[in-house]
């Protein structure tokens, strides 16, 4: 039996000898991928619970045991449906076929998004899943079970797609660059292998530590002041959305996910970075612990998001809160004669001090503008 003490020790030890391999160091964003997505043992590609399960009418508000935290698609059904109503017009004024859904969790939303283009008289013609985290696959199996003819599992994307993608808290899990200004001077924030003579890592101990060097990367504005500042770059993440663009041939891109256009991500205020662990509904600051046991994720810089499209010749349909999106897709509506359970659930998607202002959505298309119903009232595109 696979204890969580044993999973985080062989992970270590792996990260250990690839550091040794490196030179004794290597960046955050390689830790980052590895403690989330190497095979068997980071996070992403573990057999532990990482969502909150179904069913919604019975769960509650109560987190599902042992999970880390609730997506939105688990904490009530009426947020794939209300997002479905975007992906219908998209699908429509796309003349497409297809969704592609990255990072699909536990399969809540892509259940919810099929349900409801189905009660539309709208099913796509293929649900393509695209999801690095292979335990998770039996799971999605399973919770789409009735759509087992329609909905294909990728690995890989091919030259060329078409269709309507989505992605709900996929962005943020994407490894960050860490960059930290000591004394006026720019380092790359890395790792490396604590002392060998340090006391032996226990479980709610690190075997790893902080390592600065020198860097010519920047982040894409200067935070001022003069005062020392942490803070991340997404190459990756800006790399995909271009990937994604290259390959797009028509069709249109939605990303759900925490972060702040750029002038915000990179206030003078904002000087401890962003990045964040989570593990059992608790949420800390410290990556290096329990390596492989929680979640690692930083907030999305969508003017990077959105220039990354440019740069693919796609263009912005538009960029708001969660809460606007969603009820410019119709949840309020949803809510009429909905009982008093589902109402406070859906409360948190869209209240100021739960996911409603922290969340944002991005749209964005490739081939001809169009007006998407998601950003009809509250477009915030004039601030990226």
């Amino acid at each position: 039996m696979t204890t969580a003490y044993s999973l985080t020790s062989a992970l270590t030890r792996h990260i250990s000898q690839i550091i040794s391999d490196s030179g004794g160091w290597i960046g955050f964003d390689e830790f980052m991928a590895l403690a989330l997505y190497t095979p068997g043992l980071g996070y992403y590609a573990n057999d532990s619970t990482k969502f909150g399960s179904l069913p919604y009418a019975t769960q509650g508000d109560t987190p599902a045991p042992g999970s880390d935290f609730v997506t939105a698609p688990e904490m009530t059904p009426l947020f794939g449906q209300t997002v479905a109503s975007q992906v219908a017009q998209a699908l429509q004024v796309t003349q497409t076929t297809e969704v592609w859904e990255f990072g699909a969790g536990s399969g809540a939303l892509a259940l919810q998004v099929l349900d409801t283009l189905a009660a539309l008289g709208q099913p796509p013609t293929r649900y393509n899943i695209v999801d690095l985290s292979g335990s998770l696959r039996a799971r999605q199996q399973q919770t789409l079970e009735k759509y087992a003819e329609r909905v294909r599992w990728v690995s890989e994307l091919p030259e060329t797609l078409q269709g309507v993608v989505i992605g709900n808290e996929v962005l943020d899990a994407m490894p960050v660059k860490l960059l930290a200004r000591t004394q006026g001077v720019w380092h790359e924030r890395g790792l490396a292998r604590c002392a060998p003579d340090a006391a032996p890592p226990t479980e709610s101990t690190a075997a790893f530590v902080w390592r600065d060097r020198p860097t010519d990367l920047r982040p894409p504005l200067e935070p001022q002041g003069e005062h020392d500042y942490l803070t991340e770059i997404h190459p990756q993440a800006e790399s995909f959305v271009r990937t994604l663009g290259d390959k797009l041939s028509a069709g249109a891109l939605f990303f759900i996910d925490y972060g702040f256009p750029e002038a915000e991500y990179y206030h003078p205020q904002r000087h401890m970075g962003t990045v964040m662990c989570h593990r059992a509904h608790r949420s800390d600051t410290d990556p290096l612990a329990d390596v492989g046991l929680k979640d690692v994720t930083a907030h999305v810089n969508f003017t990077g998001i959105a220039l990354a499209a440019q740069e693919a010749d796609m263009g912005v349909l538009g960029y708001c809160t969660q809460a606007r999106f969603l009820m410019n897709c119709g949840l309020l509506s949803r809510l009429e004669d909905a009982s008093t359970t589902i109402r406070v659930q859906a409360q948190k998607l869209i209240m100021e001090h739960e996911m409603g202002e922290l969340f944002k959505v991005i749209g964005l298309f490739k081939g001809e503008p169009w007006d998407a119903i998601g950003f009809t009232q509250g477009d915030r595109t004039d601030r990226l």
